[in-house]
């Protein structure tokens, strides 16, 4: 199956899964597809706080892989969800494909959080949620790998953290307590 037609069943399984009522769209609006093929909808994850990275297993700040683990190993009890998305955008740095990628993150870099199939986050190939926050936060989308969006437990964009900003940043551990601390 192509890249383009697995974002367009993503689409398509998004807009399904879109409640009548929303007046808004929020980020549990939108599915991903996994390594395997099926999908991913972000709706699994609703009412809780989500980090959304855009990965890649050959590139220089891949270690960052090993400090995401520690974050949702750290969070997941209190309702963190983290969701790695491998890109191929920036430099092809992400040479594998399907499980592979899941495989070399977790034998390389510990990792046992969602992993989606490879997925575009740069316009104007970006997949519909990547292209949904960069209207939110259009001075903060992905400029290389390892970006991170932290969805709020209400499904908006609360917080966007460049690739240098590390996981174990005491700027992204408030922002993921405080939201950690929000009601449900």
């Amino acid at each position: 199956m192509t890249l383009l037609r697995r974002e367009a069943l993503a689409v398509i399984a998004a807009a399904l899964s879109l409640p009548a009522r929303a007046a808004e769209t929020r980020a549990t609006s939108f599915a991903f597809e996994t390594p395997e093929g099926g999908p991913m909808p972000l709706g699994l994850y609703a009412g809780r706080p989500i980090l959304v990275v855009n990965t890649a297993t050959a590139c220089g700040y891949a270690g960052q892989l090993a400090g995401l683990q520690t974050l949702w190993t750290r969070f997941q009890d209190r309702g963190l969800a983290v969701i790695g998305v491998p890109s191929p955008d920036f430099g092809n740095q992400e040479p594998l494909d399907g499980p592979a990628i899941a495989e070399a993150a977790r034998r390389n870099h510990g990792v046992t959080f969602p992993l989606t199939a490879k997925t575009h986050v740069r316009m104007p190939r970006a997949h519909p949620f990547y292209a949904w926050a960069a209207e939110r936060k259009p001075g903060e989308t992905p400029r290389w790998n390892f970006h991170k969006y932290l969805v709020a437990r209400d499904g908006s964009l609360a917080a966007a953290f460049a690739t240098q900003v590390e996981p174990n940043d005491p700027r992204m551990i408030a922002a993921i307590a405080a939201e950690l601390d929000r009601p449900a």
